[in-house]
């Protein structure tokens, strides 16, 4: 409990300083801002210094589709059912039975809803009205999100008629360039991560969670490498999230700085290998 009340503290302390520690104690070795090196330690530079506007329309749920629309097509946003500035706005008797409500302004804040007689709306209500206040930002200084307007959406729900599971493919991409995607298996259960090279090849690869049973190769692959392409164009990396259901290819998201720049990487050299591969654009050092 001290321990708990003492990081609180220290959230309101600089950035630099507060970041430093929080780097030593997750990942067990020093912050280099001067020259930085790992992916992590790139990430968490870019966190402070790389303040392009972009970051924050791209991670915004709600901005992000006009941005995919533009640059792949509306084809393949998942159909938005609403957008609520608080939660007693949302109609739920207009709503179909299956339907998933999510925070715009950063991660986790979701509600999925497989039953609509089930659910427990003031409940809800709630729990969205709690994070619409959460200051996701501050806690990792994940500065792109704190220009965001925290609003709801509601998305439909997505679900493939071959499968009990969606996967969920994170295309991780540096310079506009495809480089691996990720793939998490049984997230609520016994999790496992894939790592992927972008012809299919399971790495021998760990970042934060154990490497699971090889699956197939998704169909529509090289469609779906050519649109993260396409979105990641001008950034110096991001990550680009995309479900495939009954065939058919769907966006997520884009995600920055992943893992908040915290990830565990096995063997560290692979780090070091995904650092190598970010080049820091202009800024201070």
């Amino acid at each position: 409990m001290i321990g708990k009340i003492i990081w609180k503290i220290l959230e309101y302390f600089p950035d630099k300083f507060y970041l430093s520690l929080l780097f030593k104690k997750r990942l067990g070795y020093k912050m280099d801002w001067k020259n930085p090196k790992t992916f992590n330690q790139k990430l968490q530079w870019m966190k402070l210094y790389d303040k392009n506007p972009l970051y924050s329309l791209c991670a915004d749920k709600i901005a992000v589709r006009s941005f995919v629309a533009a640059a792949i097509g509306e084809q393949y946003l998942v159909p938005c059912l609403g957008v609520y500035d608080r939660a007693e706005d949302i109609d739920y008797n207009a709503l179909p039975e299956r339907f998933v409500l999510k925070c715009n302004h950063g991660a986790k804040l979701n509600i999925i809803c497989k039953d609509k007689s089930k659910l427990d709306i003031p409940a809800a209500n709630a729990a969205l009205n709690k994070w619409l206040k959460i200051r996701f930002w501050h806690q990792k200084r994940e500065y792109h999100y704190k220009a965001i307007k925290p609003r709801i959406i509601c998305e439909q729900y997505m679900e493939d008629e071959n499968s009990d599971t969606l996967n969920d493919y994170k295309i991780f991409t540096f310079a506009g360039k495809p480089y691996m995607i990720q793939v998490d298996l049984d997230r609520f259960g016994e999790h496992r991560r894939n790592i992927y090279d972008t012809n299919w090849n399971l790495l021998d690869v760990e970042i934060s969670f154990p490497k699971g049973e090889d699956i197939p190769k998704p169909s529509i692959l090289d469609r779906m490498l050519d649109c993260a392409k396409k979105l990641a164009e001008g950034f110096a990396e991001v990550r680009v999230d995309f479900y495939v259901v009954n065939g058919k290819l769907f966006f997520g998201e884009m995600t920055f700085f992943s893992g908040a720049g915290f990830s565990k990487y096995d063997p560290p050299s692979f780090e070091r290998q995904l650092g190598d591969l970010l080049i820091l654009p202009d800024g201070e050092k």
